[in-house]
């Protein structure tokens, strides 16, 4: 991970971007043009992420932050990109919660513009924990905190979760809901059964995944409770920070009505999934971070509600986490970067822990 290629992730230039987005926002704002637009170094993998300046006498905001749907040349790590679907989940956090997330400026559904879908944002400055290398390292601005530090911002992240899950009347969500029948656990996780289908449609069978789906069957949860607004990449690497503080909170791709443990489990799972990865490099990371047991007893304090059947969540966000390295490892092969190995499961980074988590020998000592 330290020393690999960062896997390739459009095939747009930037010089022609920057041009067709001059233009769209002309037609906006007539005479404004977009200046300095760069793509981050940490743009991620899924949709696009520019950052660019409104050059115009009196802008709505002066520093943007555009999201544009994955290039469809680009061998894309989810089947489609909703755009509007997540401007409409950004104003519902927005209008019925006090959880910042950014100002949204504009949607465009047309692709004509840019070649895709997007959405423009404001854009808020602050700090992320990185992902590359990875905040567990040493060498970062988390890494280096205090523990009181550390500590202020774990319970600012759960507070988040507490507060989305709290305040979100679920029925304002409901245009979130995924397809299909049962409730929303298991529409949920069929969901995640279509996404591999997809993933793996022509290509190699992942073993290890379809075992993880089997335990879930035999962990599913007696009473998954009634589903809240679940945020669906809860992550510390997905929130801005002006010190220590959240300042706001990014990526609603896969926001959908789901147990409030669907995000408490992602927040857990991925903060190890870094933690192991810093470990098995001999090093000794964060082991007092984002505990679980800690996580779980926070939220318990903050809600009311007790956390249940966490063994089957964090299971499952390693499984969702897997399914997502699988088809990344997949696009690296299509693009020549990696070759597929006899063993498939190994192009999944954390198939040892997944396995563990299969086995219920990972949260044993």
């Amino acid at each position: 991970m330290a020393t690999a290629p960062r896997p390739r992730t459009t095939t747009r230039d930037p010089g022609e971007l920057t041009r067709r987005l001059t233009a769209w926002l002309g037609a906006r704002l007539p005479g404004a043009e977009a200046a300095g637009v760069t793509v981050p170094v940490s743009n991620g993998m899924s949709s696009e992420t520019l950052l660019f300046e409104i050059d115009h006498p009196r802008p709505p905001v002066r520093s943007c932050v555009l999201r544009l749907a994955a290039d469809p040349s680009a061998y894309t790590v989810f089947p489609e990109y909703d755009m509007a679907r997540q401007y409409r989940t950004l104003k519902l956090v927005a209008e019925r919660t006090d959880v910042p997330v950014p100002r949204v400026l504009w949607l465009e559904e047309d692709p004509g513009p840019l070649g895709a879908p997007f959405l423009v944002m404001a854009r808020v400055a602050g700090r992320v924990p990185p992902d590359v290398m990875p905040y567990t390292y040493e060498g970062n601005w988390l890494h280096a905190a205090s523990d009181a530090e550390r500590e202020h911002l774990e319970a600012a992240m759960v507070g988040l979760l507490a507060r989305l899950h709290d305040q979100v009347p679920a029925a304002e969500a409901e245009f979130l809901a995924l397809p299909g029948p049962g409730d929303a656990l298991r529409r949920h996780v069929t969901a995640q059964r279509a996404y591999y289908a997809w993933v793996i449609d022509g290509l190699a069978r992942s073993p290890l995944i379809e075992a993880a789906f089997d335990r879930l069957e035999q962990l599913w949860p007696r009473e998954p409770g009634e589903p809240v607004l679940s945020w669906g990449d809860a992550r510390i690497g997905n929130v801005v920070h002006d010190g220590f503080e959240p300042v706001a909170v990014l990526d609603w791709e896969m926001a959908a009505p789901a147990p409030r443990e669907v995000d408490l489990g992602w927040t857990i799972y991925l903060h190890r999934f870094f933690q192991d990865l810093t470990t098995g490099s001999g090093r000794r990371g964060l082991p007092d971070f984002l505990r679980r047991d800690r996580v779980e007893a926070r939220y318990a304090r903050l809600t009311g509600h007790t956390p249940r059947d966490m063994d089957f969540y964090t299971l499952y966000a390693a499984l969702r986490h897997a399914i997502v390295m699988l088809r990344i490892a997949y696009r690296q092969v299509y693009f020549g970067e990696a070759a597929v190995p006899a063993d498939p499961d190994t192009l999944i980074l954390h198939h040892d822990s997944l396995r563990a988590m299969v086995q219920g020998t990972y949260w044993v000592g």
